[in-house]
């Protein structure tokens, strides 16, 4: 297996690291993550044996850091997971409604997306949206 050109980490900026911990705990404990370090700027979450190594997360500073995120600001859209189902989106979906976390839309399928698009769409505490996803993307 190729390794070039694959992502090796992500790191995310939340306005409070506190706030963001359990919220990541749980959704990617559900993805297969466990969390791997603390320290006073955030945490890491690894995936032993996998090509995607970490995500992290970062207390934000300066003055952006109590804002909420902007998704049409230059920056990072949303973050997307790809799921081994339809009912592991909908598990995921279960999880997120036990947490109260914002839910941007419920699973559904996506035709505009691919033939078989099928996901829910939910945002961190910062309001970062995040997407779990199963099925093909139109070519």
């Amino acid at each position: 297996m190729t390794m070039r050109g694959l992502v090796h980490h992500i790191d995310l900026t939340v306005a409070d690291k506190e706030r963001s911990r359990p919220f990541y705990d749980a959704v990617l404990g559900f993805l297969g993550y466990r969390r791997s370090a603390d320290d006073e700027r955030g945490s890491d979450w690894d995936r032993d044996g996998e090509p995607f190594h970490s995500i992290g997360i970062v207390e934000a500073r300066g003055d952006g850091a109590a804002r909420i995120h902007d998704r049409y600001s230059p920056g990072l859209h949303h973050l997307a997971w790809a799921a081994e189902s339809r009912e592991d989106v909908d598990a995921l979906h279960d999880l997120l409604r036990g947490i109260g976390a914002t839910i941007l839309d419920a699973p559904a399928d996506y035709p505009r997306y691919g033939p078989t698009y099928y996901a829910v769409f939910f945002a961190d505490p910062d309001g970062l949206k995040l997407e779990y996803v199963f099925g093909a993307t139109s070519a």
